[in-house]
């Protein structure tokens, strides 16, 4: 079995492939102080409550945008697991070409999705991230990854608001009856729900627009949910993309 693991800026996404099929997914959050140890215990629990052993994983490939834990999580597989993790970067194949001013620029998840999105999806197709950071990919009908966009995330945005201003709360984020809110979290909500399903719209039009040509439209990431059902211009929710463009690379590299 692969162990698939995606460890973003809030929370890191982990996914056990039994050849192509994902049997089993989970979420923690991400801790930059958190020694390999305390990884190492929380995935054995995770592993158990699914009926997994260490002896099962087999292969890890992993993608990170938080530089410091890549060491920590080799040093994790390499010590509990007794495997050398793959780990998506320079000098690994990913069938996608990064036409950037700077290839280096663009994120390890980035690239896994992209190589997910053409391949479920063919091109041209764009990637939206609702995590973190609300991101754009876009790949050519060749499965190019040409360029990208990035703005605030919602979850950040909404904390903004909370921590820098005096009086503002913090609000669940979920739609509100209406548009026009008729209260202080009614109005916050419609401003980052209805404001980023806007923002979505917004931004596609004008990426249509310099594309020239129709393109699938996928949505990724922890919010993806969310906006999609506010918004009829997402084609495709697909919350395992990350994961299941680590398998691809990883079958590309391992022989």
């Amino acid at each position: 079995m692969l162990l698939a693991v995606d460890i973003g800026n809030t929370s890191t996404t982990l996914g056990v492939f039994d050849g192509e099929k994902l049997r089993a997914t989970w979420h923690m959050a991400t801790g930059v102080h958190r020694m390999s140890d305390e990884y190492a215990a929380l995935l054995f629990n995770l592993l158990r409550q699914q009926g997994l052993d260490t002896t099962d994983i087999k292969a890890v490939a992993l993608c990170s945008v938080v530089p410091p834990l890549i060491s920590t999580f080799e040093e994790l597989f390499k010590r509990y697991f007794n495997i050398e993790p793959m780990v998506v970067g320079t000098g690994v194949k990913s069938g996608v070409r990064i036409r950037m001013d700077n290839p280096r620029e663009v994120g390890a998840d980035r690239i896994a999705d992209a190589a997910a999105a053409h391949h479920l999806y063919g091109g041209p197709v764009i990637v939206i991230d609702l995590g973190t950071a609300t991101t754009f990919g876009i790949i050519s009908k060749e499965g190019d990854y040409i360029g990208g966009i990035i703005a605030t995330g919602i979850a950040t945005a909404a904390e903004a608001l909370f921590t820098r201003t005096a009086q503002l709360p913090r609000v669940e984020l979920a739609p509100p009856k209406h548009v026009i809110g008729s209260n202080t979290v009614a109005a916050i909500q419609s401003g980052i729900i209805y404001g980023y399903a806007s923002l979505v719209e917004g931004m596609l039009a004008r990426i249509r627009k310099e594309l020239g040509v129709k393109a699938k439209v996928v949505a990724t990431g922890g919010y993806a949910g969310l906006i999609a059902k506010e918004t009829k211009v997402i084609d495709v929710v697909n919350p395992d993309l990350t994961l299941i463009g680590l398998r691809l690379i990883y079958e590309m590299n391992k022989d």
